[in-house]
């Protein structure tokens, strides 16, 4: 099997698709010879085998498929999916140097993802335009859910919302790249281990970062403790932001606290594992499998107006003190929203 391209970081091939053509008039119509005395326009009939344009006999509504959608558009789905499958087969697909792979995010694993956010968290988007159109910009956002799946509905929601189609590249704690399987769907997702050389070089290439200050201390914590920010590191988030001058975006998500609450911790398992923490929920681990399924929450999550950095000099990045006030700032931005948004909400499944 060939191997897969290693692409420069800052390709940026066009995804837009082919314009599709305009419908061309019939010459002739309602003109001499069109076989009407008043001059209207005789009525047109389609050759036998051909296929009756849409408005054509009346108005009728063209053929369709038993799913609703245009006739044929079952065969181009299947020539489509073929034609990737090939692609993989053959190693002619470009991943970056982080080990992005844009095609399979974009046509696999946002496809996996999608009917989780928009059916089963029916994820409510806010302040999108906040994220710019153009250049790097790093979201913060606070995190929780005892399984990070606030990081990938975040994901899906840039992915699916923003305008010019910008994609968010995650910054992940080192233990998802050590586990198998895990490692490789995350490097194909965007993901990178979240160090300061790997998101500045992201954002000086105009990528959307996403981070979440909190970690593991955020992602675990009590079900008591919920929509409470936790400690936000040292800033280095916001020295990162000051080297590349990107905009920093205060993200809220609501809605993540719910789908596992955390009742207990089995710190004694949980070290014998290596991990964080062991969860103990009212399902889990006394259902089994079936207790792992996520409560079906209703969440949303709010893009704030973004904190600019590029005014600030160079020597910024090493000030303490300003690195501080800018992580409170945007901390309390973040926090001051959730509570916002928890008195917006009509309840937690509603």
């Amino acid at each position: 099997m060939a191997d897969a391209k290693v692409i420069p970081f800052d390709d940026d091939r066009s995804r837009s698709g082919g314009a599709s053509r305009p419908a061309r008039r019939r010459p002739g119509a309602g003109g001499p010879g069109s076989g009407r005395g008043d001059g209207s326009a005789a009525p047109v009939s389609a050759l036998p085998g051909a296929q009756v344009p849409e408005g054509a006999e009346g108005g009728q509504e063209p053929r369709r498929d038993a799913d609703g959608s245009p006739a044929g558009g079952w065969e181009r789905r299947i020539a489509s999916g073929l034609a990737f499958l090939r692609r993989r087969v053959t190693g002619d697909y470009d991943v970056d140097e982080f080990g992005y792979d844009e095609e399979l995010t974009d046509q696999v694993l946002m496809s996996l993802l999608r009917p989780l956010a928009d059916k089963y968290f029916r994820v409510e988007v806010k302040g999108i335009e906040n994220i710019p159109s153009d250049g790097g910009a790093l979201i913060v956002a606070n995190h929780s859910g005892t399984l990070p799946l606030d990081g990938l509905m975040l994901q899906v929601a840039v992915h699916d919302h923003h305008p010019a189609d910008r994609h968010l590249r995650l910054l992940a704690a080192d233990l998802v790249f050590h586990l198998p399987v895990v490692n490789e769907l995350a490097r194909k997702a965007g993901h990178t281990l979240a160090c300061a050389e790997d998101a500045q070089r992201l954002l000086e290439t105009g990528e959307i970062v996403g981070v979440m200050p909190e970690g593991f201390k955020g992602i675990g914590k009590p079900f008591g403790e919920r929509y409470k920010l936790q400690r936000f590191g040292r800033g280095g988030f916001v020295s990162t932001a000051l080297r590349a001058g990107a905009p920093i975006v205060p993200c809220s998500i609501v809605g993540a606290e719910e789908i596992y609450p955390m009742i207990g911790n089995a710190k004694t398992l949980a070290r014998l594992l290596g991990i964080p923490y062991f969860p103990i929920t009212p399902t889990f681990p006394w259902l089994g499998p079936l207790g792992a399924l996520p409560l079906p929450t209703k969440w949303t999550i709010q893009f704030g107006e973004p904190i600019p950095t590029d005014g600030y000099p160079p020597e910024a990045a090493e000030d303490p003190m300003l690195m501080f006030n800018l992580t409170d700032q945007v901390r309390e931005q973040i926090q001051h929203t959730l509570y916002k948004l928890l008195v917006q909400r009509r309840s937690v499944f509603f």
